[in-house]
């Protein structure tokens, strides 16, 4: 299970790979998740934001968190995500992950909800399994924003929350905030939002960041070039990896499975989630130069220039 010593470093994201028929590519997210462990990647969530989560069934979800959980057993710590509309519904989605061996369960709040029933909402989940609980603070469409204040009643009230993934409109205040509110209850806050603004957040405490997976090698480097305290070489890296998150704000998940393509992990690009527009050749000549200003930094035997 988690704890402070392991809720630390970079946790990635696993993109979830389609076939044309929009079925999971399972063959895919195997090939995904040995990238993973190739990275060196301190943990991996599954069936997130990134993982397109919610547009997977109840069957698929399980299956998802199976191979990927199943992957990196024994090996890095792994964390499946259970937000739902609805604590039923998450609790279900919890149960699911703790059969399949989670080291822990993640989830947001569901949108509109009130700080009562937010608190129901956690409080469900807490109670559906003994596995440790990541709080996720979102801003995005639909998400329901904790303030640091009702973040640090959960920890003190459910015994099982004991994480954050701090993600909201000034996430680095807020990471210092939560901490400081929190006490020596809480073990950990993540940062989200791609890394976009880790190196701001390191200076507030946190722990770590959860991007999504295409290039965690990189996110790797720089967290060790942070933990080694180079300053000047997690700069360099930080302001080289910059563009691509841009680029990764703007096509979301349609850029990572293109990257991942690129650098051979997976030939899949489809996406379930509606909203997204495909990168056109310029896009992706954009981010095969930007990934050419990472290379230092790239795993040769996935270098996007071989494939």
């Amino acid at each position: 299970m988690l704890d402070r010593t392991n809720f630390r470093g970079i946790f990635v994201i696993v993109v979830t790979p389609f076939l044309d028929d929009s079925a999971v590519d399972e063959r895919g997210l195997e090939r995904t998740m040995q990238f993973c462990l190739d990275a060196k990647v301190h943990g991996v969530v599954s069936n997130a934001i990134a993982s397109e989560g919610g547009y997977l069934d109840r069957d698929e979800r399980k299956r998802v968190a199976e191979i990927v959980v199943g992957a990196v057993k024994g090996k890095t710590p792994s964390v499946v995500a259970v937000s739902a509309m609805h604590w039923r519904i998450a609790a279900g989605y919890a149960r699911d992950a703790e059969a399949v061996g989670a080291d822990a369960i993640m989830s947001f709040p569901p949108g509109l909800a009130t700080p009562a029933e937010v608190k129901a909402y956690y409080r469900a989940l807490s109670e559906a399994t003994a596995l440790p609980l990541v709080l996720q603070n979102w801003f995005g469409p639909g998400g329901n924003t904790m303030s640091p204040q009702l973040i640090a009643e959960l920890v003190d009230e459910l015994p099982t929350v004991r994480f954050v993934k701090e993600e909201s409109a000034y996430p680095a205040q807020s990471v210092g905030e939560i901490i400081r509110l929190c006490g020596d209850k809480l073990q950990g806050v993540m940062g989200g939002r791609g890394g976009k603004t880790l190196m701001e957040e390191a200076r507030h405490g946190v722990s770590g960041t959860m991007p999504a997976c295409e290039i965690a090698d990189v996110h790797v480097a720089l967290w060790n070039a942070i933990e080694a305290r180079d300053e000047k070489l997690s700069r360099k890296i930080f302001q080289r990896l910059l563009p691509l998150i841009d680029l990764e704000g703007s096509y979301g998940i349609a850029m990572m499975k293109e990257v991942l393509k690129m650098r051979g992990v997976t030939s899949a690009v489809n996406f379930r989630q509606p909203g997204f527009r495909r990168l056109d050749q310029h896009a992706l000549s954009e981010a095969a130069l930007i990934m050419d200003d990472l290379a230092d930094w790239m795993l040769p035997t996935y270098s996007h220039r071989k494939n």
